[in-house]
């Protein structure tokens, strides 16, 4: 082996280096494209069955299908948004008819009776208070200085939320409309002795993602009627929309159930703001609480592995491990997108590489 091929040899490996760092770039400056991508693509899946019907069954244009199609989903959205109004407005009337120094006087005794439970006096946590230098602390970074701020964090949000529902509705329009789009780009770049291996991948894959989401939906649900009916036993107004809000943060899986847990308990205090803390309020969120652990033992051990077994065909520590590396890596959206992602890797490895051994021990159920 002579010098020039080891320095050819070291070339090779360095462009190869470079050309990975800059798709990653590339990547990495176009993640909001790339997560438009993908919810259009989910609720392309979503929306598909109902393009299918209206096409086959109703005897409809395919491009009326689709537009019917999006103007439905995109009435459940705005449905959907429709229903937290009443109660924002009823929250928004029990702190208006608050009794401040009521809830001051109770929330002084539960300081208290507190303390007093622990065997701690208000001396000493006083103290621990003062060498902690808690209020200090938040003078300094109380600064009018956030108000500017805050607005125009506020105007960039409301304006990237704009930018990414119409883009989102754009994309979902062509995708349900043409469902080969996707699968056509992306065999534009995969030679061509192995394209008839990535259809196939892509086929299996729409098959599982349909019915993961479908099975996700179905979890949702269950959740959505414990919660409803643990409300209304309570007599909480607006259960159903409090019931589908919690629900819904279980898309993110560990961390939603704990924010959709802590939502229920506080809406459900604020809903009896004014009444007596120790008899009225404290035991009602106590019964709540117990409707969530109901809801959540339910979800972890018969909804999950119900899903992960019949739609991605992966066992529930193995979803478990895939999920918390996700988050890890890159925060809730990984978690979120842990599920459908691997399962896609599982597929396209099965694909590909179905001889190696590792790949065959992982893909054994697909």
């Amino acid at each position: 082996m002579n010098s020039k091929i080891i320095a050819n040899g070291i070339l090779r490996a360095v462009a190869i280096m470079v050309s990975v760092v800059l798709i990653c770039w590339f990547f990495y400056k176009i993640q909001s494209v790339l997560a438009y991508l993908a919810i259009a693509a989910v609720l392309a899946l979503l929306g598909r069955p109902v393009v299918i019907f209206l096409r086959n069954k109703l005897k409809f244009p395919n491009t009326l299908a689709v537009v019917v199609t999006m103007v439905f989903m995109l009435s459940i959205f705005l449905g959907i948004l429709a229903l937290f109004i009443p109660l924002i407005a009823e929250q928004s009337k029990n702190l208006s008819l608050l009794d401040i120094e009521a809830l001051r006087g109770d929330l002084n005794t539960l300081y208290l009776q507190t303390l007093d439970y622990f065997g701690a006096s208000t001396g000493s946590f006083t103290n621990l208070l003062n060498q902690s230098h808690i209020e200090e602390n938040v003078l300094k970074g109380l600064n009018l200085g956030f108000i500017p701020d805050f607005l125009n964090s506020f105007v960039n949000t409301l304006s990237s939320f704009s930018v990414g529902l119409f883009s989102v509705i754009f994309i979902s329009f062509f995708f349900l409309k043409d469902s080969k789009l996707m699968q056509n780009g992306i065999l534009t770049f995969v030679p061509d002795n192995k394209e008839s291996n990535l259809v196939k991948s892509i086929d299996k894959i729409n098959n599982l993602l349909s019915r993961y989401f479908a099975g996700i939906l179905l979890q949702l649900f269950i959740l959505f009627v414990i919660y409803t009916i643990s409300l209304l036993i309570v007599g909480v107004e607006n259960a159903i929309v409090i019931a589908f809000l919690c629900a819904l943060f279980n898309i993110v899986p560990y961390i939603g159930p704990i924010i959709g847990g802590v939502t229920m308990i506080v809406l459900t205090m604020t809903s009896y703001l004014g009444a007596d803390f120790s008899t009225v309020i404290l035991p009602k969120a106590l019964y709540v609480l117990i409707g969530l652990t109901i809801g959540q033992l339910i979800d972890n051990f018969f909804s999950q592995p119900f899903i992960f077994s019949t739609s991605v065909k992966s066992h529930p520590l193995e979803i478990f491990l895939v999920i918390i590396i996700a988050g890890l890596l890159f925060g809730v959206v990984g978690m979120v997108v842990a599920v459908p992602g691997y399962t896609a890797i599982k597929v396209i490895l099965k694909g590909f590489l179905a001889d190696h051994s590792i790949v065959k021990k992982l893909t054994r159920n697909l």
